[in-house]
């Protein structure tokens, strides 16, 4: 009988399989650059990812801010805010 379950983990087992395979063929690939390529290849990593958290921020900021204009919020003091979250 199969059984939903270890259907999504085999699934999820492999989906992180292959994540794992192409970092590693990823991680092989860097490897065969020269040093200097790998210290560009580097940089260009990092300022992507700074790009992508940047962006990402910004999507945050908008959807605040839209909650906001449509008075999705709370306002109070330190004190109400963790007695909400007690709750």
């Amino acid at each position: 009988m199969y059984n939903q379950n270890q259907g999504c983990s085999v699934n999820s087992l492999m989906s992180q399989t292959l994540q794992t395979s192409l970092f590693q063929e990823a991680l092989n690939a860097v490897e065969l650059l020269s040093v200097d390529d790998q210290a560009v290849l580097l940089d260009v990593l990092h300022n992507r990812l700074k790009l992508r958290h940047r962006e990402q921020a910004v999507q945050e900021i908008r959807e605040v801010q839209k909650e906001y204009r449509e008075g999705k919020f709370k306002s109070g003091s330190i004190d109400d805010f963790l007695t909400e979250l007690d709750s």
